[in-house]
């Protein structure tokens, strides 16, 4: 793994929110912290309510982490584009990240109880 990628498990429980809905909660996150930027949450698949996840056409590639994947949100009042990624099959220097999803702040809530 490069040397400025960082996953250890997060601290408390997690919940993400989109739309007025809770989308998890979850006691089981990860912290991914990559270079200076911000610490990203990545929520198991097992404690997310996938059924309003939906995969979209788009996809991303990072040289450390691999292909990404994204999701779309669907609740009653919306649909939230591209809200969240998974690396479906990460690099092995990351697997730990394999199963889970992490959401853009600017589009959902992910908040620390």
């Amino acid at each position: 793994m490069a040397d400025h990628i960082r996953i250890r498990k997060a601290q408390g429980t997690w919940v993400v929110r989109a739309g007025g809905a809770v989308l998890g909660e979850s006691t089981n996150a990860l912290e991914l912290t990559e270079g200076d930027f911000p610490p990203v949450i990545y929520f198991p698949r097992e404690d997310l309510a996938m059924a309003m996840l939906e995969g979209s056409d788009s996809t991303s590639h990072c040289p450390w982490k691999g292909d990404a994947t994204y999701y779309e949100i669907h609740t009653k009042s919306q649909v939230i584009s591209d809200a969240g990624w998974s690396y479906e099959s990460p690099k092995p220097a990351v697997e730990r990240i394999k199963d889970h999803l992490a959401f853009y702040p600017q589009k959902v809530a992910v908040e620390q109880l």
